[in-house]
């Protein structure tokens, strides 16, 4: 993934976000022209050019002012925006989803679309007022809905979510769905209930999904990740459990320990090929943070057996 910092996507190149701008009609109607304009279909693929690299549309290009454009920020001086293909007479070679964006474009340009598309995706979803019903009006450059008939406002939402790789000595604990490909595994993740604690949601999120109890007090945070599939954020922790017998459930068809070796060649083996003849188990994509914390957890045990 070409110049990416971090061990995961939609982090590194986030922009300037530029908060003081978005009530700036005049500024933004000035940058206007020289703007980057990222555009995105009504399934949330962004418009690309022959070669399936970002295609980059200027102000000037499209017109006008800002309009309906959402104002996404800066980035080295210059304004970038997200506009909705069906509102523009604009055409592209190609339409990128973002999955295969964060695998080959440029991190800040995999980000920048991360960040248009949860913004879309709060647009589509919210267009009334979920109090009285009536339309919303967007304001502030598109960070704002107010409703026309009671006047409430309304932000962009995101659901906080915790992915959690669980331990007992040598072991990790992994899951798998009914629907994955075959040999595709990975770490268990859940949202967050109203008044609970992210350690009290790994505790029930694991033993709900597993049947397996996490010990008090050792969940520890790692990191965390914009997951706009359509609008979570991502908590990674890391977390100690008794040595209980995994079970499935509604959430997993199949739960089970695996040793520190089994998940090493896990990672070493292509998660592209899931559904391939193989040995062994395939882990988490490298654009997800599920990745991320299945290597810490591997990092702790290899760093615990190196001191004995």
């Amino acid at each position: 993934m070409s110049g990416r910092d971090s061990p995961f996507a939609f982090v590194d190149g986030a922009l300037d976000r530029a908060d003081h701008l978005r009530d700036d009609a005049g500024a933004l109607n000035a940058a206007w022209p020289q703007a980057g304009v990222i555009v995105l279909d009504a399934d949330g693929r962004a418009f690309a050019d022959d070669d399936r690299a970002l295609r980059i549309v200027a102000g000037a290009e499209l017109g006008g002012g800002p309009g309906a454009a959402t104002f996404l920020g800066l980035r080295e001086g210059r304004a970038w925006f997200f506009a909705d293909a069906t509102t523009l007479s604009l055409e592209a070679p190609n339409r990128v989803d973002l999955r295969s964006a964060a695998s080959h474009w440029p991190a800040w340009q995999a980000s920048l679309f991360a960040q248009a598309r949860a913004l879309q995706h709060w647009h589509q979803r919210h267009r009334h007022c979920g109090a009285c019903g009536a339309a919303l009006a967007f304001r502030r450059a598109g960070w704002l809905g107010v409703c026309t008939g009671c006047s409430s406002e309304h932000y962009p939402r995101t659901d906080q979510a915790v992915i959690v790789a669980v331990g007992n000595g040598g072991r990790l604990l992994l899951g798998r769905q009914a629907g994955w490909l075959p040999r595709r595994w990975s770490v268990v993740a859940g949202f967050v209930e109203p008044g609970e604690t992210l350690e009290q949601t790994v505790a029930r999120e694991v033993l709900e999904e597993t049947g397996v109890r996490v010990r008090a007090g050792t969940a520890r945070y790692l990191a965390s990740q914009p997951w706009p599939f359509p609008g979570s954020l991502m908590l990674g922790f890391i977390a100690d459990a008794d040595a209980d017998t995994p079970r499935a459930s509604d959430e997993l068809e199949q739960a089970q320990w695996f040793t520190a070796e089994e998940v090493r060649a896990g990672l070493a083996n292509d998660w592209a090929k899931a559904d391939a003849e193989g040995e062994g188990i395939v882990l988490s994509s490298p654009i997800s943070i599920a990745r991320h914390v299945i290597r810490a957890w591997l990092a702790e045990h290899d760093a615990a057996h190196a001191n004995k």
